[in-house]
């Protein structure tokens, strides 16, 4: 706010307090009534029992925040508890904004409760009394004026059978929905000049129109600037903040996102890097993804979804003898082809997601007309390697140095990093799950770094004679290799066509036979007409006519963005409870659409083909809780293992009495160990 506004505007602020204080004192009936209400009246001993202190205002009253904002001060709540009894932090509902003379207030309209957990000691006998007393301060406003108030209450229980009642358990349930939840991820902030800036991780899927960042942080932001969101892929930015005048930032900013509905994510923020600026911290960051990414790229090399590809670059190398010139021009066009192409993805799959698109990576593959096309490319090589008909400059040998030969190579790369994708989990959870958080241009380095990892192998051969004088000689024993190298292929062919079938079912796969055939038919013309092999550019050209005229009889894929896991069942405790009793083992996953983290865990390691049949071998039930909305059935869980957010994985394995807590960083290795 501007400075030449603030003296008025506290002076009558703390007239107006003067004033009602009096009159306040005099008539000693209260504007906000509170109380102390328990969730069960007889906890049981050495056990918690959530309690409200319930704050109930008069008609055109309201009460304020934890962090009241420019005007107020903060309700202070003194407990009186048993010897060995303990009370947690208060969780607050999510506030709204009031705006009055300039001065920005972070307030309550109507009955709000303020929740907590009280630690009933151990070894109390039934029957005994635990009273619980607070002596409280609060401040109660108007549009118009504001009565500090202050009070003490309190409530006695009895140590029990920890017995909630049905009606007890519906309101504190309607409480726990009002609470903020926790967002699950880190956020960062800046400060530049006059500009405060805040980068939080939060899927496109999330409405931000009326998003309002409220700093819980005292003296660090001006409450009353303006802010503006703005979304990049799986980051909003908050900007127009201005520091509050006089106070230094503090080391970490801690606040609630507040969302439609009602709904609010409880953040921390550290320093850090935000989409636009550079900052030390955030420098490490993108060089630790950077050389994940590069390091997950070399390993893939030895995957067997991209083994098949990468066999059609040793050919090629293999073919190239000991020339140093062409084995580097090959290599350099192989690498441009996988960087180039994990860059397209890369920036399509940040596009897609900045739109609103809910994506993850590689979603080219959940598209049935991509797999179409890659079957036939993958037939029409495998027809090429087992001698069906020659496609220069791809498996040829004369033509290996021509430009057509270093054409081959980059088609290859493009091949590999087109099809590499779905292998990328298992090593590259971190780099990708920081790439969809970090800005732009940082995540574009980090999906290049996967495509130069992918191709750093036949670079090393290039460039390093040591490695290259190891190849072996050309000779006859390549004709054996070419025709060897044609059964991974083939194996990639069947692999798409099973993929073909699940997305489009019987129909579907109908036609891809069909179109096989008529693929394997128009080959062996061109053998006959075309005796010098037909060039990779018409073999493209025609693949994606044959494709684009079979695609639109293909029947629309299912809900192939749903997850794998088909057989998942929705979380409930007395599920829960039977498939214990049954003996049987369960997977059990807590996650959110506004969680970044648990979205990433989904699609790198949850999500996986392996994953599925690992749990099927082991009879296990996968089982999900959605806590999107905050579910109270779902906090009360949370809550019984310790947690205040999202994400949380759970391994209940056979005959075990409690359950193996994972990390919240998954991949498929530790899924599949279990």
């Amino acid at each position: 706010m501007h400075r030449q506004a603030l003296l008025p505007s506290l002076l009558l602020f703390l007239c107006g307090l003067f004033v009602t204080e009096v009159h306040a004192q005099g008539s000693r009936q209260p504007n906000i009534t509170a109380s102390l209400i328990a969730e069960s009246s007889m906890p049981k001993a050495g056990s918690t029992v959530s309690v409200a202190i319930l704050m109930q205002p008069n008609d055109g009253w309201h009460g304020y925040w934890k962090t009241p904002g420019d005007a107020g001060f903060p309700n202070e709540f003194n407990w009186t508890l048993p010897q060995g009894a303990s009370v947690a932090p208060l969780r607050y509902p999510v506030p709204k904004r009031f705006l009055t003379n300039k001065l920005m207030n972070h307030v309550f309209y109507g009955d709000y409760a303020l929740l907590t957990n009280v630690a009933i000691p151990a070894g109390l006998v039934v029957g005994t009394r635990i009273p619980l007393r607070i002596k409280a301060r609060w401040l109660a406003c108007t549009d118009r004026v504001c009565v500090p108030e202050d009070g003490e209450f309190g409530a006695v229980l009895t140590v029990g059978d920890g017995q909630i009642t049905t009606q007890s358990r519906a309101r504190f349930d309607s409480w726990r929905q009002k609470l903020a939840r926790p967002l699950g991820s880190d956020a960062a902030f800046a400060v530049s000049g006059d500009d405060v800036r805040l980068s939080i991780p939060l899927p496109p899927s999330v409405d931000i129109s009326d998003a309002w960042f409220f700093p819980e942080t005292e003296n660090a932001i001006s409450y009353n600037a303006p802010q503006k969101l703005t979304r990049q892929g799986d980051v909003i930015i908050v900007e127009s903040m201005k520091p509050n005048f006089g106070f230094k930032m503090p080391d970490q900013l801690t606040g609630v996102l507040a969302l439609k509905n009602g709904m609010g994510l409880e953040l921390t923020a550290k320093p850090g890097a935000i989409a636009g600026q550079g900052g030390g911290q955030g420098w490490i960051t993108i060089l630790i993804s950077l050389g994940g990414a590069i390091l997950g790229g070399l390993i893939l090399n030895i995957m067997p979804c991209v083994f098949p590809i990468i066999s059609l670059k040793a050919l090629s190398l293999a073919k190239a003898g000991g020339d140093e010139r062409t084995a580097r021009g090959d290599a350099l066009a192989y690498a441009a082809g996988v960087i180039l192409t994990c860059l397209a993805l890369g920036g399509a799959l940040l596009a897609l997601r900045a739109g609103g698109v809910a994506v993850g990576w590689a979603f080219q593959l959940q598209d049935p007309r991509v797999i179409l096309f890659l079957l036939l490319l993958s037939t029409a090589i495998t027809l090429n390697l087992s001698g069906l008909f020659a496609l220069s400059g791809f498996a040829g040998g004369d033509g290996l140095a021509s430009k057509g030969g270093r054409a081959g190579s980059f088609w290859t790369g493009v091949l590999a990093a087109f099809v590499a994708t779905p292998c990328t989990g298992p090593f590259m959870a971190a780099a990708l799950g920081a790439a969809l958080v970090l800005p732009v241009a940082a995540a574009l380095a980090i999906f290049a770094g996967l495509g130069l990892g992918l191709a750093l192998p036949f670079l090393a051969i290039a460039y390093i004679p040591a490695l290259r004088a190891r190849m072996p000689k050309p000779g006859a024993w390549m004709v054996t290799f070419q025709r060897w190298m044609a059964v991974p292929m083939a194996l990639t062919s069947v692999a798409l066509l099973w993929l073909l079938w699940r997305q489009t079912g019987q129909a579907g796969l109908l036609i891809a036979v069909a179109v096989l055939v008529v693929l394997t038919l128009a080959l062996v013309i061109a053998r006959k007409r075309l005796p010098f092999g037909l060039g990779l550019g018409g073999l493209l050209v025609g693949l994606a006519m044959l494709s684009a005229a079979a695609s639109p009889a293909l029947p629309r894929a299912g809900s192939h963005s749903a997850p794998a896991l088909a057989g998942a069942v929705p979380f409930s405790d007395s599920k829960l409870a039977a498939y214990r009793a049954q003996g049987r083992p369960v997977f059990l996953y807590f996650t959110a659409d506004w969680c970044v983290s648990c979205k990433v865990n989904e699609k790198v390691a949850i999500d996986r083909a392996e994953v599925t049949a690992s749990f099927k071998a082991k009879k296990a039930v996968i089982m999900v809780g959605d806590w999107s909305n905050g579910d109270p059935i779902i906090s009360r869980f949370l809550e019984s293992k310790g947690r205040s957010g999202v994400p949380l994985y759970l391994w209940y394995a056979k005959g075990a009495t409690e359950p193996q807590v994972l990390p919240q960083i998954l991949t498929v290795s530790v899924l599949t160990g279990l």
